[in-house]
C-alpha cells in the first residue's frame, strides 16, 4: 500500500503545533486566548500588539502618500525611497552597507521575508535549526518547505543556549539556522559570543543564517548585535526586520530583508509569487520613520522598559518567578512557586480568574521542550501605562484566587 504523505497545509499545521495526533485541526493559541479575553472582558496581554499608534509624523506621511496618488503596485523589491532608507538605517546603527538596488527587498512584514527565504533556500532532506522556544510561524514555514525542524534549547533563567547542545544540534544536513534576536518569546538578547558561535558552526557545516531582528530597537541596557556584523557572517546571512514593532504600526505589514547579492534572485523568485508587492503608501511612510532622530529610538526603549517594570511588579506580587527580559516586549514567568505545573491549563483559567490573558510558553515548543517549559507563561507589556497598571493590580491578586 502506498503511504499517503501529509498535504502542505498539514505540514504547516503540524509545524505550528496546531494538528492533533488524530488529525484534528486546532486554532492558534493567540486566537484561543483572545477569544477568552473578549468573552470575559479580560485585559489581553497575550497577543503582542500595541494598543496605541506610533509617531504622528509617520501617519501623516502615509496620509500624504495616499493623497498624492501612491496607491498602485510598488516595484516588486520595494520603492526606491524605502530601500535607500533601509540601507541608511543599517549604516547608521550598525555600520553595514547593503546596496539598496541589489541587496535589499521590501516584504509584506517580516513574516513574508522569513517565508520567502526559507521556501527559496531549503527543502526536503534539509534541516533548519532554531532555538526553542520558537515563534510558531517558524515551525509552520519549515514544515511547509518540507525541511526538518531541529531545535536547541534556551534555558531559564536567562534563556541562553547551552553551547554544547547547540553544537550537537548541527549536522551534515543543516541547511539554515533561523535566529530570532532579540528573542520572542523569552526576551533574551544574545551576546556576541553566542552569536559568533552560531556563525562559526554555520560556516563549519556550510549552513546559511537567517536572522529575525524585528525587536532590534527594543532592548534594555544591552546593545543589539546584528549577526551580519560578525566575522564570517556577511556572505551567508539574510538579515530580516520590519516596521511593526519599532514604530507600533503592526497592521501596515512593512518588512524587509538585506541579503548578499548572490542570494537575492532565489528569494525574489519566491517572494514575487507570494504577494509580489504591497502597501505602497505605507512603504513611503516607513522611509520617513527610519529617518527619525536617535532620540526617538532611545525614547521608545526607555518607555518600554518602564512598562516592563510596571507589569513585572504585579507578577512578582502574585508570587510568580519573573524572568526579566533584556529585549522585546514580553516577560516570562514561572508559575511553579504557586504550585502550578501546567501553564496551558492556567492560561485558560486566567481571564476569568483575574481578568488578564497570557500565552503559555509550551505552545512554542516541540514535545520535549514543552515539558521543559510546562510551568512558564508569557505576558506582553506593549500596552498603555494605565492598562498595565490595572493588569498588574489584577495579577497581584492571583495567589489569593487560586
Amino acid at each position: 500500500m502506498t503511504e499517503t504523505l501529509p498535504a502542505p497545509w498539514q505540514r504547516a499545521a503540524t509545524g505550528a503545533n496546531l494538528l492533533a495526533s488524530d488529525g484534528t485541526l486546532g486554532v492558534t493559541i493567540f486566537e484561543e486566548m483572545t477569544t477568552l479575553a473578549v468573552r470575559t472582558g479580560a485585559i489581553n496581554l497575550g497577543q503582542g500588539f500595541p494598543d496605541e499608534d506610533g509617531p504622528a509624523e509617520i501617519k501623516a506621511a502615509a496620509q500624504a502618500a495616499i493623497a498624492q496618488g501612491s496607491n498602485q503596485y510598488a516595484p516588486g523589491k520595494g520603492i526606491p525611497e524605502l530601500r535607500q532608507a533601509i540601507a541608511g538605517h543599517q549604516q547608521r546603527f550598525y555600520g553595514l552597507a547593503p546596496d539598496p538596488d541589489t541587496e535589499i527587498i521590501v516584504t509584506t512584514g517580516a513574516t513574508e521575508a522569513i517565508a520567502a527565504s526559507l521556501m527559496a533556500l531549503v527543502g526536503p532532506g534539509d534541516e533548519v535549526l532554531t532555538f526553542e522556544p520558537f515563534y510558531d510561524s517558524y515551525g509552520a514555514i519549515i514544515g511547509l518547505s518540507g525541511a526538518t525542524h531541529v531545535t536547541a534549547p534556551l534555558l531559564a533563567p536567562d534563556f541562553m543556549p547551552d553551547l554544547t547542545a547547540l553544537e550537537d544540534a548541527f549536522s551534515s544536513r543543516t541547511k539554515a539556522v533561523l535566529i530570532n534576536n532579540p528573542h520572542n518569546p523569552t526576551g533574551a538578547v544574545f551576546p556576541a559570543e553566542v552569536l559568533q558561535r552560531v556563525v562559526d558552526l554555520a560556516r563549519q557545516h556550510g549552513a546559511l543564517i537567517i536572522t529575525d531582528e524585528v525587536y532590534e530597537h527594543l532592548t534594555f541596557g544591552v546593545r543589539h548585535i546584528p549577526v551580519a556584523t560578525l566575522p564570517g557572517a556577511a556572505e551567508r546571512t539574510v538579515t530580516i526586520s520590519s516596521a511593526g514593532k519599532t514604530f507600533s504600526f503592526t497592521g501596515w505589514k512593512v518588512g524587509w530583508l538585506s541579503v548578499p547579492e548572490h542570494l537575492v534572485s532565489a528569494i525574489r523568485t519566491v517572494k514575487q509569487f507570494l504577494t509580489y508587492s504591497s502597501g505602497t503608501p505605507f512603504q513611503s511612510a516607513i522611509a520617513t520613520g527610519l529617518g527619525l532622530p536617535d532620540s526617538f529610538y532611545e525614547d521608545i526603549a526607555v518607555t518600554l522598559g518602564k512598562k516592563r517594570d510596571i507589569l513585572s511588579g504585579g507578577l512578582r506580587a502574585a508570587g510568580l518567578d519573573v524572568f526579566t527580559p533584556r529585549g522585546t516586549y514580553f516577560v516570562n514567568v514561572d508559575t511553579s512557586p504557586l504550585g502550578i505545573s501546567d501553564s496551558v491549563e492556567l492560561a485558560r483559567r486566567l481571564p476569568a480568574l483575574v481578568g488578564v490573558a497570557a500565552i503559555p510558553v509550551p505552545v512554542f515548543c516541540h514535545p520535549e521542550g514543552a515539558e521543559r517549559t510546562r510551568s512558564l507563561l508569557r505576558f506582553a507589556f506593549c500596552k498603555k501605562t494605565e492598562v498595565l497598571e490595572e493588569a498588574a493590580a489584577r495579577l497581584a491578586t492571583l495567589r489569593d484566587r487560586l
